[in-house]
């Protein structure tokens, strides 16, 4: 039940931001979209901030799913790119609003993930420091990231 409630809450967030600046949104437009009280989102999210990190949480890792391998990994950040075009005005939303870092961070967190992964793969049979496959995962984490939002401009 608690994440039917969250995923109601989450969709009404998604829809109006198709429609209105995420800084015009309250709680009520929110609530009042998805047929709750306030009282739910707060049992469930501190704010609209938190129910929106969530979204980007839950919905970036499950488009993920298993592309993570160095075989797979190219499907996932082709899986992401679609994620961000077919929700481009709630990103885009987002990412003009203040809050841009909750996006920024989810993407940067996934991107990461999924290189660091790849590039531990990779370097299985040859000695490599860790250092140097957090740096290599950075670096094309930042690299992907600008090219996403790019893409989205």
């Amino acid at each position: 039940m608690k994440q039917i409630t969250q995923k109601a809450l989450a969709q009404s967030l998604k829809t109006k931001m198709q429609i209105m600046p995420l800084s015009k949104i309250t709680v009520n437009d929110i609530v009042n979209e998805c047929g709750l009280n306030r009282r739910t989102l707060y049992y469930h999210f501190q704010d609209i901030y938190d129910l929106l990190e969530w979204i980007y949480k839950t919905e970036l890792h499950d488009i993920l799913g298993k592309n993570r391998t160095s075989e797979t990994w190219e499907l996932g950040f082709l899986q992401i790119f679609i994620y961000l075009y077919e929700n481009k005005k709630m990103v885009l939303n987002t990412y003009n609003s203040i809050e841009r870092d909750i996006l920024e961070n989810h993407l940067y967190d996934q991107s990461f993930k999924i290189i660091v992964e790849v590039v531990n793969e990779l370097a299985s049979n040859i000695d490599v420091d860790e250092k140097d496959k957090v740096d290599i995962a950075n670096f094309y984490k930042i690299a992907l990231l600008l090219l996403r939002l790019k893409f989205l401009l």
